[in-house]
């Protein structure tokens, strides 16, 4: 056995709320756990806030107070926050120090500059356009300064490399597996009368209202459905973002009255939940005649896992990264920018018409994502980096013994 057999993982997220980046870092750690290592996750936090979800491994988070102005003060105060609990906590005595987003990435760059760490691993799952400085200022230092990019998919791989000539590498995403299966329908009648749903059909959609999620465009698309379908509901779900989508927000809702599409949290044509209860999302995809997922930008789409392996057909976007993993017998492509393709895959999803092979093809697919796959996968990149990154004169981990 080696003396660094059990690495001590560090593992940063940007908040306690479940977005695709939180989820990926709560079940790596998991997975990470259950492989013998030991991992503390970080998360800024408000007062009286705390993770979404439950998690196996050591859970500090880093104390936000006071008020902000904008997203970049939010930023910075959250940078600030992490840091100071990263140096109380001896961010040095960490093996790895993994951050999966910029406000960790950011963080950790403050600590390699002034030596109190290594140095670090980041995770772009997806990069955004900001006009402001300070923003893309921050969004590029969090993975200039790494020493080890990955990306979740080959798509941003590619365009990290193609882009700003980055050597990253890939490793996906997983899925709980368990967690979605036919278990997950013991509370579908309770959040049937909590939201008001009828009878349906149902299309659900995850992320809240967000440019990046198409929002707009799936509204047009359902304002079709429903003259095919009177009865139709669209069902918003989640939306916890530390970004500014109020204006996005308005010319939705704006929207909606033109389409004479009342907008509410119970028994409207479109319902928006907010954000739910996290033991609340399995039965959530179970209600779902139809998930959709037209977004115009991701970095993996972990919703598309989640609905197939609640045995739900998902419609998404003819665009990478979904073409990189999905095919016609996994999903229903459409044109993310034609709200008549769109509410066309929706009817052919919901009528049973699509070509979606729930008996063989999409269990393959479920198989080739799992947690503990990814984990090896991380651990195989943390060897090499400490491999290349200790002193001549220092104990390396061996290969066998981390994975």
């Amino acid at each position: 056995m080696c003396a660094m057999s059990r690495l001590r993982i560090a593992l940063l997220t940007h908040s306690v709320n479940p977005r695709g980046g939180v989820v990926h870092a709560l079940e790596l750690g998991r997975a990470l756990h259950e492989l013998g290592h030991d991992v503390t996750v970080f998360a800024p936090a408000r007062e009286g806030e705390a993770m979404f979800r439950a998690s196996p491994c050591r859970v500090v988070l880093a104390r936000v107070d006071g008020e902000t102005r904008g997203v970049a003060g939010m930023v910075e105060q959250r940078i600030g926050a992490l840091k100071r609990v990263l140096l109380r906590e001896d961010a040095s005595r960490f093996d790895v120090l993994h951050a999966q987003d910029s406000i960790g990435g950011n963080a950790l760059a403050e600590l390699k500059e002034k030596g109190a760490i290594r140095g670090f691993v980041r995770t772009v799952h997806h990069l955004d356009h900001f006009d402001d400085v300070r923003l893309a200022h921050w969004q590029r230092r969090a993975w200039q300064d790494a020493d080890e990019v990955l990306c979740v998919s080959e798509t941003w791989t590619r365009t990290m490399r193609a882009s700003y000539g980055v050597t990253a590498q890939t490793v996906a995403n997983g899925i709980d597996r368990a967690r979605y299966g036919a278990s997950a329908d013991g509370d579908t009648e309770t959040l049937r009368a909590r939201f008001g749903i009828g009878s349906g059909p149902v299309v659900l959609a995850v992320g809240g209202i967000e440019e990046r999620k198409n929002t707009a465009m799936l509204l047009e698309a359902f304002a079709s459905l429903r003259a095919w379908r009177p009865s139709a509901q669209l069902l918003l779900a989640g939306g916890a973002s530390l970004l500014d989508h109020d204006a996005y927000m308005r010319g939705f809702l704006d929207r909606a009255a033109k389409l004479k599409l009342d907008v509410g949290n119970r028994g409207t044509p479109v319902i928006v939940t907010g954000a739910l209860p996290d033991a609340s999302m399995p039965a959530l995809f179970r209600i779902a005649d139809v998930v959709s997922m037209i977004s115009l930008r991701e970095g993996f789409g972990l919703v598309v896992l989640e609905a197939l392996a609640s045995g739900r057909p998902i419609v998404v976007s003819r665009i990478a990264p979904f073409t990189e993993y999905l095919d016609d017998r996994t999903c229903t492509f459409t044109d993310p920018h034609d709200a008549a393709a769109i509410a066309a895959a929706l009817v052919e999803a919901i009528d049973g018409a699509s070509s979606i092979d729930f008996l063989h093809a999409v269990p393959a697919l479920l198989r080739r994502f799992t947690w503990q796959a990814s984990a090896l996968r991380h651990l195989d990149i943390y060897s090499k980096w400490l491999a290349q990154s200790q002193p001549a004169t220092g104990t390396q981990p061996c290969q066998s013994c981390i994975s």
